[in-house]
């Protein structure tokens, strides 16, 4: 039994082999062709961060393989009063086919997952946020960009930032992330990052200069400034990120065939400029609706292996 917890975990046969089987359901998904790969399955969904594209993304996606998605917040389940992880993780994955949680810190996903009879999903902790990584990767794939692919990542050097690190750490392709000083990513996770890289052959730079970063790239992407449990640090980094927006004139810098991705929500002005976002080099719309076929891809391919 596998889990999916970051991509860190994966290898790139495995990774690229789940996109395959994405691109194979969304293709049948278009042709109204839903197949009950998952035939009345459940997906344990818990929720202690709120969320739009998550909760869509997976109840849609279930149900769209024959199964039935389970929405638990903290407030309905007794994780929320107090209960053991170890306890809450026993009792809920004897009674469902899959669990996919979205949380703060990674430690208790981790832990959820020691105890659990079946496969759990990373659908978003502090850290990492690999199920937002395959949606990207594949909308990558469908602009044909996925050779010689160079990412600028310009923002915070939060769990966006890491998952580009593990997914370019990964698949070997190169990879530049600007941060201000005072915002880099975690250390430790970068010195893992450049471990897996020596043998992928992926190439990572980090700077405090995003206009550096983005010279001549094919995917520029960003991420909120200021994400969940941060808003009294509102006005601060908002200072801290002056010269961070990615507007038309941050683009003009990098590859002409470049496209702009953004997990969402965005906040138009801040970390980048409504005419980006509108723009004919944003794909912020299909990298959203890529969630669902990707998550599908990901649901599928661990029930195959929990089988297998």
């Amino acid at each position: 039994m596998r889990h999916f917890l970051t991509l860190a975990d994966y290898t790139k046969e495995e990774i690229l082999e789940i996109l395959d089987l994405a691109k194979q359901i969304k293709k049948e998904t278009k042709n109204k062709e839903f197949k009950e790969y998952l035939k009345k399955q459940t997906l344990g969904m818990i929720f202690e961060k709120s969320s739009t594209r998550t909760r869509v993304s997976f109840e849609t996606g279930i149900y769209q393989l024959g199964g039935i998605g389970l929405f638990l917040s903290s407030n309905d389940i007794q994780l929320g009063r107090g209960e053991p992880l170890s306890d809450t993780s026993r009792v809920i994955s004897s009674m469902v086919d899959m669990v996919m949680i979205r949380t703060f810190g990674h430690e208790k996903i981790e832990e959820f997952a020691k105890y659990s009879k079946v496969p759990v999903i990373n659908g978003l902790t502090t850290e990492y946020h690999p199920v937002q990584l395959m949606a990207d990767y594949l909308t990558i794939q469908e602009k044909g960009l996925d050779k010689d692919l160079v990412v600028a990542y310009v923002g915070d050097g939060n769990n966006m930032a890491h998952s580009w690190l593990n997914l370019a750490a990964k698949l070997g392709f190169e990879l530049r992330i600007a941060t201000p000083k005072g915002y880099e990513v975690n250390a430790d996770i970068l010195e893992r990052a450049l471990e897996m890289a020596k043998i992928s052959g992926a190439k990572i730079f980090i700077s405090n200069d995003p206009k550096v970063a983005v010279k001549d790239v094919s995917v520029v992407t960003t991420d909120t400034w200021v994400s969940m449990g941060q808003e009294d640090e509102k006005e601060q980094r908002l200072k801290d990120f002056n010269g961070y927006i990615v507007d038309s004139s941050m683009m003009s810098l990098a590859q002409n065939k470049a496209i702009f991705l953004h997990c969402l929500p965005a906040y138009r002005g801040y970390e980048v400029s409504e005419e980006v976002i509108e723009g004919s080099q944003s794909l912020i719309f299909q990298e959203a609706e890529n969630r669902l076929h990707a998550q599908k891809g990901v649901m599928v391919w661990l029930d195959k292996k929990r089988n297998s």
